[in-house]
């Protein structure tokens, strides 16, 4: 049974979007930005914002109710209820340790019948003084060596899957400029 490595947010959920609706542009009534012009990520330069205002503005969204209340992207959960048993799971995010077990609590709520495992690289924060272990997902999935296939919105990490000898799907977002739609990537995961 092959293994597949998801990425949490803005893959099985809608992590930038939901933050760009319910907080940032309900807190900056003048932006003029819409969400499918976030052609960065971070996208704290297209904001006019320190790299440190956006980080510590999406994990104070991360950290909130809202978080907890976002729903799976739709596409990707109905692709789980077809065809998640054929596969094993596991969730490998970067996201801070400051809310590391939020997204673990979102992924096993609403993934839990399938992804059993959850890895995460922390995200650098300014004042977390961790060990690093791995600096990357690239990193991790050289340590870990069981996965086969990574679903990522990052090209960097997929591109680093790819060096790696992996398979990728890349599920578009409006930073990574990918053409195709969520529903063509997972048909070629159905097909791998």
């Amino acid at each position: 049974m092959k293994t597949i490595a998801w990425d949490v947010d803005d893959v099985l959920n809608d992590l930038m979007l939901m933050w760009f609706r319910q907080r940032w542009i309900i807190e900056h009534d003048d932006c003029k930005l819409k969400y499918e012009e976030l052609t960065e990520n971070p996208p704290h330069r297209l904001l006019g914002i320190s790299v440190y205002e956006y980080l510590q503005s999406l994990d104070d969204y991360r950290l909130s109710p809202l978080y907890q209340q976002m729903k799976p992207v739709k596409e990707v959960m109905e692709w789980f209820v077809k065809y998640g048993d054929r596969f094993r799971h596991i969730a490998l995010t970067s996201v801070p340790l400051i809310a590391a077990s939020a997204s673990a609590q979102w992924v096993l709520k609403y993934f839990g019948s399938w992804i059993r495992t959850f890895h995460f690289v922390p995200s650098k924060r300014e004042g977390a003084n961790i060990p690093e272990y791995d600096v990357d997902k690239d990193a991790f999935l050289r340590w870990i060596q069981k996965v086969d296939v990574i679903v990522d919105d990052s090209m960097a990490n997929i591109q680093a899957a790819e060096r790696a000898g992996l398979k990728s799907i890349i599920i578009p977002r409006p930073w990574n400029k990918s053409r195709t739609s969520i529903v063509e990537s997972l048909v070629d995961l159905e097909n791998i």
